[in-house]
Order: structure tokens, then C-alpha cells, then sequence
């Protein structure tokens, strides 16, 4: 989640707080309480809760857009900035009385930080254009001058210093934004700034226009890929149970941009009829990422399309194996359902990440054109150790990966059996992704009764487990059932949170989780009843998807961006300071 703005009444409470500390500290001796009181509402609180309230509309009516909230968190803001300022004016008059500047000047001097944050701040969320958001940005200072004019009455030098402030105040703001305008516009050709509004509005008020924009940019990038989808379904009393949903589709950028909250959308998408979905990682990363809803609605018909074939389709064999691997401490194990080889690969507990589609896509393919069963990979996503744990093509990991898978399917034909097939399901949904980490669809526990053992599929709506997490939760389900994974979507809208990354067990409790899967392991296990499956797939021919390498681009210039922002940031404010300190000084 982005920094959310405090409520009107939280704003209102902190300027008044703030107008009465700078009233007190900057107020002139001697004052009577009145001329005090009327000291800190005239030059203080009038203008900054008239410049809270006035600056939305006014930006409106240039063509901006910024709301009550967002405004009275700039006057906090500017506010907060002046209280340092009023803070080291005294302790100078403390130390020596004669070298203080007067009230005026000091009221004046302020107004130069509190330009040059309102026009940084309105140029990147009202509106990216100097002559759209600078006159809402000067109603502040004005406002401030103006009733500086009535009740102190500076003189016309002292005007002057005021206007000069200002303009330090406006370059430093127009350097700042250019500095950081520039990773992405040497990359992208695109101002960063400008996409400032769009993000806010997708991420913090769900905007369709701000989507639309984000979706827009994105589209610019993406070229056409060949994708799939597998499915697989469980079906009890004519009843589908459970859709097992595999496209090689990439649960990202962020947000629900693209395809981003891929579990949810895609159930959505297939419709109840589908019964309990499950929408697992598949072997893939940020090159099949999609650029917009419209590429999704591609693969959610898709999708839907394959499953309305599926069903009017023959059952698969009443043939199943256990969960098996082709070695110890193999990358993959393989559990046979009539003709579908369900497929999941960990590392864990080493680092778990994405794979890359051609690591796996060649292998399935083979199998598949040789005879084999319908593959249907699952990338557990399941140990979570920055920059760590991707499988990419042509290393030693990968090709290691590329034996096991077939020396899994292989065990597992070996070993499957004829007879029957019992499946029973458990969700629970309702948790929170600040506070639990865990996504809209919650925590699902498919468990498949087969070959005289039960094996249980545990998928929680994550982006990854903590490192160390997955073999203490499969360790929780010992002795209930004969073999499990635990497994993460890698959906990315969990990182709608302060902070960013958000692996699953690093805001809930390891005992909480352990808790819920257990109890729906034993909810499934109750439910367990004899199903048919059907399973197919289907090729999705030059699906636009963002360009290989492209996410890695533009986070290495979002990086970049925060970097010399932050750094800008800094020695703008510092130039402003300084800059207005030394017209200060040489005025007097």
C-alpha cells in the first residue's frame, strides 16, 4: 500500500497544532493574548486551512485534480517544514538578540520551502504542467503574504526578499523535477513525474482512468508471445469440485495492472461453475507479463473456452499414482491423474523464484510429442530470499531441473495403479494483505486421495513464503496426510503495502498459518468423495505480453528515478535553505 493520506478531520487537527506552535515560537514580544491569538489565526491558520480548502478547486478548475485529503496533507506538509526554520530563528534570538532577523522576514523566508514542496507536490498530482499547477501552488504564499501585508505591514525591501524567495523556491523545484524526470525519460521517453497521478489514482483510489494510463504506457512495450493454459477438473455427482488452472501467464506487474491478481480474475473470469479454483504459479516471469486487461480478457476466454471443451469431453482414465520424484532430493515431483502428469518443482529450502517458460516449455513439449502424459507444471514459488532462487535458461540448475521433471514422470508412471480417485476441498478467504500478507483468495487445500495414499496441494494467494516456512508448514501435516506442498500464486497485488515485498509468513504468525492449513487439510480430508477428472489444454498464439526484460528495465529506472529523486530532493531543499539564507543575510 502507497502512503495513504490522514482523514480531513487528522489533517485539520494537525494544522491547527502546527499554526499554534509557529505562532507561539514566531510571535513578537510584547503581545496580549488577544494580539497573540489574532497573530497565530491571521498569519498562520487562516491561510493555511484557506489554502487547504481552496487549492482543489482551483486546480480543477485549471484542468488538475487534487482532492480535499491530498490538499490538507500539503498544508501539514509545508507546515512541518516551517516548524524547524521557526525553531532555529529563536534559538538565534536566544543567543543573541540583535542578529535576529525580523517576524516579517522570517514569515517571508519560509515561503520559499513551502513553494517549492506545494509546486513539486501539485506538478506530479494534479497536473504535470508548470502553468496548470503553479497557480494553485502560489495560493499558499500568497495567502501567507497577504495577510503578512495587513497585520505586520513588512516594508517594500522586505516585499522584495519575499519575491525573491519565492523564485529560489520555483527553480529548485523545476531542477528537482528535471533530475528526476530522467531515468525514464532517457529509457522510456516518458516524464516520471507524469505518471505519478496515474499510479496514485490505480493503487490508491482504484481509478479506471488511472489504470487506463498505466495499461496505456505499458501496451507501447509489449510484443506477441505464444502462450498456454492446462486445466484440470475434478468433478463429484455431475458437480465440478475443483479447476485446476495453469496458463503460462505471470501474475504481475502490480496492482490489477495486467495480470496482476491473476487467482481472483481468472476465477472470475471461468465463472462458479468451476467449482473451487486454483490458479497455481507456472513456470514463468516477467516477460509474460501482460500489459492490460484487454490481453487478460484474451486469456480468460481462453481459459473459459478450454473448460466448457473439457466438459463435454470423456473422463480420464481412473489411473493415479502417489506423489513421487525420480531421485532424492529431486527439483520436481510428479503425481499421475488419469493422463495428466501434475507437476510441482521447489528448490526449497534453498531460494524459490520464477522460472523461466523456456527452461520448462522444451521439456513439456518432448514428453508431451513423445507419447508422454498432458503436463501440467506447477512452480511452487515457495522460499523467498531476495534476488535469489530464479531458474533461468542454459545454467546447470536448469538443465538439472529438465532431468528430474522427466525422471518424475517417469516414476510416477512406474508407480500409478488403476483405481479409484477421491478429491476433497477446503478454502478460506477473508484475510488481509497488510496484515496477513495473504491475498483475495486466501488459502486453498486441495487433497487427492489416489493409489491408496493422500496427498495434499496447499496454495496460499502469496507472493512467496519466508525462506525456512515451506518445511515447517508441511511438516504441520504429518501424519494426516502422506505427502503435501505448499505453494504461493506469486500474485503481485500483494505488494499494495508499506514496504513493497510481502512473502507470506513475515506479517502472520508461522503458528497462525500452520493453524489455518492444518484445519483446512482436515476440512478437505472430511470432504473427500469419489470424482471424475477431465483435463485439457490450448495454445494462445502471439498473446501481446511486456517485452523480455522489459519489467527489469523499468524497475532498474524506477530505482533510478528514486535514487536521484531522493537525492535531488535533498540537495534541492538544502539549495533553497541556503540560497534564501544568504538573500536574508545580505538584506540585512
Amino acid at each position: 500500500m502507497l502512503f495513504r493520506s490522514p482523514s480531513i478531520p487528522e489533517s485539520v487537527a494537525l494544522i491547527v497544532i502546527e499554526g499554534a506552535v509557529l505562532g507561539a515560537v514566531l510571535a513578537p514580544a510584547p503581545l496580549t493574548a488577544v494580539g497573540l491569538v489574532e497573530f497565530v489565526l491571521g498569519i498562520f491558520l487562516a491561510p493555511a486551512l484557506l489554502a487547504g480548502v481552496l487549492t482543489g478547486p482551483f486546480a480543477r478548475a485549471l484542468g488538475g485534480r487534487l482532492e480535499l485529503r491530498r490538499s490538507l496533507l500539503l498544508v501539514v506538509t509545508t507546515g512541518a517544514i516551517a516548524l524547524p526554520i521557526a525553531l532555529l530563528w529563536r534559538g538565534v534570538g536566544v543567543i543573541d538578540a540583535a542578529a535576529l532577523p525580523p517576524v516579517a522576514a522570517i514569515v517571508l523566508f519560509v515561503q520559499a520551502p513551502t513553494i517549492w514542496m506545494r509546486e513539486m507536490s501539485l506538478y506530479g498530482v494534479s497536473r504535470p504542467s508548470h502553468p496548470r499547477s503553479l497557480p494553485p501552488a502560489l495560493l499558499g504564499p500568497v495567502l501567507s503574504m497577504a495577510a503578512l501585508g495587513v497585520l505586520l505591514r513588512p516594508s517594500v525591501t522586505l516585499w522584495i526578499e519575499g519575491v525573491v524567495f519565492l523564485v529560489i523556491g520555483l527553480l529548485a523545484c523545476a531542477l528537482l523535477l528535471r533530475a528526476a524526470d530522467r531515468p525514464l525519460k532517457r529509457e522510456f521517453g516518458i516524464s516520471g513525474s507524469a505518471m505519478i497521478r496515474p499510479l496514485l489514482d490505480h493503487i490508491g483510489e482504484g481509478d479506471p482512468s488511472g489504470t487506463e494510463a498505466l495499461e496505456g504506457f505499458f501496451a507501447r512495450f509489449s510484443s506477441p508471445q505464444d502462450l498456454r493454459v492446462v486445466a484440470l477438473t475434478f468433478s463429484s455427482a455431475g458437480q465440478v469440485v475443483a479447476t485446476v488452472a495453469l496458463p503460462t501467464v505471470h501474475p504481475g506487474p502490480f496492482g490489477r495492472l495486467g495480470a496482476s491478481d491473476l487467482p481472483e480474475r481468472l476465477a472470475a473470469a471461468i465463472g462458479p461453475g468451476a467449482g473451487a479454483v486454483f490458479v497455481p504459479h507456472t513456470p514463468c516471469n516477467h516477460d509474460q507479463d501482460l500489459p492490460s486487461r484487454r490481453e487478460f480478457d484474451l486469456v480468460g476466454s481462453a481459459t473459459r473456452s478450454l473448460l466448457e471443451e473439457i466438459a463435454r469431453s470423456p473422463a480420464e482414465p481412473a489411473v493415479a499414482s502417489p506423489l513421487v520424484a525420480g531421485r532424492p532430493g529431486s527439483l520436481a515431483r510428479v503425481q499421475l491423474i488419469g493422463g495428466t502428469a501434475l507437476t510441482v518443482v521447489t528448490q526449497a529450502p534453498a531460494p524459490t523464484d520464477d522460472i523461466d517458460l523456456a527452461v520448462v516449455d522444451p521439456v513439456v513439449r518432448r514428453l508431451e510429442a513423445s507419447g508422454g502424459p498432458r503436463m501440467a507444471v506447477m512452480d511452487a514459488h515457495n522460499s523467498y530470499v531476495e534476488d535469489e532462487g530464479d531458474l533461468t535458461y542454459g545454467t546447470p540448475k536448469a538443465a538439472e531441473l529438465a532431468r528430474d521433471i522427466e525422471a518424475s514422470v517417469a516414476a510416477a508412471r512406474a508407480s500409478s495403479r488403476p483405481g479409484p480417485l477421491r478429491v476433497g476441498v477446503a478454502v478460506r478467504m477473508g484475510y488481509s494483505m497488510g496484515e496477513d500478507g495473504i491475498g483475495p483468495h486466501g488459502i486453498r487445500v486441495l487433497v487427492i486421495e489416489a493409489a491408496g495414499t493422500r496427498t495434499a496441494y496447499v496454495l496460499i494467494d502469496g507472493n512467496n513464503l519466508v525462506v525456512g516456512l515451506r518445511d515447517r508448514l508441511v511438516g504441520t501435516l504429518e501424519g494426516i496426510v502422506d505427502a503435501a506442498e505448499v505453494m504461493t500464486t506469486d500474485n503481485h497485488i500483494v505488494h499494495q503495502v508499506d514496504g513493497g515485498t510481502n512473502p507470506v509468513g513475515e506479517r502472520r504468525s508461522v503458528a497462525d498459518l500452520a493453524r489455518d492449513i492444518r484445519a483446512l487439510t482436515e476440512e478437505a480430508l472430511h470432504r473427500l468423495a469419489p470424482v471424475e477428472t477431465r483435463a485439457g489444454s490450448r495454445e494462445l498464439p502471439a498473446i501481446p505480453v511486456l517485452r523480455p526484460g522489459w519489467t527489469a528495465r523499468l524497475l532498474t529506472s524506477l530505482g533510478d528515478t528514486l535514487s536521484m529523486f531522493t537525492n535531488a530532493l535533498l540537495m534541492t531543499f538544502l539549495l533553497v535553505v541556503t540560497a534564501s539564507l544568504v538573500v536574508l543575510l545580505a538584506a540585512r
